[in-house]
C-alpha cells in the first residue's frame, strides 16, 4: 500500500510537470530540433553533478555490458525522434490535440508489455483504457473536420506516441538493474547528440535566440524533463510501462488549461468531451491495474544523490 501511494504522488508530481511541456514549445520561437536538443543539453548539465560526485553511479555506467549501452543509446534515438515529431506536431494542431494524441501510448504499451514483460491486465482495466482511446478519438474527430493540415499534426503526434512507448519500455528492461541518473543520463546525452547532428544537417542556427526562447529551453529541461519525464524513469523500477503511460494521459488536462490560460487557446466542447472521457478511462484503469509495484516489498527511494 506504501509503495502505491509513493508512486502515485510522484506520477501526479510528473504528469503535472509535463503538463506544461507543449506551452513552453509554443513559446520558444525556435525550430523544433532546436528546442528538442536544448531541453536534453540542459537537462544534461543539470543532471551532471549527480553522476560526477557519486562513484555508485559512475561505477554503475562505467560496468554496463555492451547490450546495456546499446539499449541505452537506442532508447536515446528513440526520444529524439519522439522529441522532433511532437514539437513538429504543435506546429499544425492545437496543444491540446497534440498532447492528447501523444499521450495515446497505452495503445502502444498494452501490446508490449504482453508480448516483452508477460504483464496481465484485468478486463476493467483494459475497459478503462478503451474509454481513454474513445476520448483521443473524439478529440482527432474534431480536428479532422477542421483542417487536413490540423490532422496532418495528428498524425504526427500519434507516431510519436508508438516512439515514446519504445523508450519507456527499453527503460523497464535497463531500470530493473540500473539507476536512474546513469540510465536517464546515457539516454539523454545520446539524445542531445543525435539532435544535434539533425539541428545541424537542418541547417538552423544554435545561437541567436531572444531571452524569453532562452528561457524556455531552460524550463522545458528543469520543469518538464527533469520535474517530469525524469521521476517516470525514476518510476520505471516499480511500475510498468503500461501504468505510466496511461498515467500521462493525464498530462492532456494540464496541457489544455495550460494553453488556455497562457496562449489563450479556446478549448471546444468536443475537446471538452474527449477530455472528460480520457479523465474517466484513466481512473478505470489506474483503480484496476494489476502493476510491479504490488509484489515489490520496498517503497521507491530517491537515487538523486552527490555524496
Amino acid at each position: 500500500m506504501k509503495v502505491r501511494v509513493v508512486s502515485y504522488i510522484a506520477v501526479f508530481i510528473g504528469v503535472f510537470s509535463l503538463s506544461t511541456s507543449a506551452v513552453f514549445v509554443r513559446l520558444a520561437d525556435a525550430p523544433s530540433a532546436i528546442t528538442a536538443f536544448y531541453r536534453l543539453f540542459f537537462t544534461v548539465l543539470m543532471l551532471f553533478p549527480f553522476l560526477a560526485f557519486n562513484k555508485k553511479n559512475r561505477d554503475e555506467l562505467i560496468s554496463l555490458s555492451k547490450k546495456e549501452w546499446l539499449l541505452g543509446i537506442l532508447s536515446g534515438v528513440f526520444l529524439a525522434l519522439h522529441y522532433v515529431l511532437w514539437f513538429e506536431s504543435l506546429r499544425y494542431t492545437s496543444v491540446a490535440s497534440s498532447t492528447v494524441i501523444v499521450t495515446l501510448q497505452p495503445l502502444f504499451s498494452i501490446a508490449g508489455g504482453f508480448f516483452l514483460f508477460k504483464e496481465r491486465i484485468s478486463k476493467k482495466a483494459l475497459f478503462g483504457c478503451f474509454i481513454a482511446i474513445i476520448g483521443c478519438m473524439i478529440i482527432g474527430w474534431g480536428d479532422l473536420q477542421v483542417s487536413k493540415q490540423a490532422l496532418f499534426g495528428d498524425l504526427l503526434a500519434f507516431v510519436a506516441a508508438g516512439i515514446i512507448t519504445a523508450y519507456f519500455f527499453m527503460g523497464q528492461y535497463l531500470r530493473k538493474s540500473l539507476s536512474v541518473v546513469p540510465y536517464s543520463m546515457l539516454g539523454y546525452a545520446s539524445s542531445a547528440f543525435f539532435l544535434a547532428i539533425y539541428a545541424y544537417s537542418q541547417h538552423v542556427p544554435f545561437l541567436d535566440y531572444s531571452t524569453q526562447t532562452w528561457k524556455m529551453f531552460i524550463a522545458l529541461a528543469f520543469v518538464a524533463t527533469i520535474l517530469g519525464q525524469f521521476i517516470f524513469n525514476w518510476l520505471l523500477k516499480w511500475l510498468s510501462t503500461t501504468v505510466i503511460s496511461m498515467s500521462i494521459m493525464g498530462e492532456t488536462i494540464g496541457a489544455s488549461f495550460l494553453s488556455y490560460i497562457v496562449l489563450k487557446e479556446a478549448i471546444s466542447l468536443q475537446q471538452g468531451v474527449g477530455i472528460v472521457t480520457i479523465l474517466i478511462g484513466i481512473a478505470t484503469f489506474l483503480l484496476n491495474a494489476t502493476t510491479q509495484e504490488e509484489s515489490c516489498e520496498v517503497a521507491p527511494t530517491v537515487e538523486l544523490n552527490t555524496t
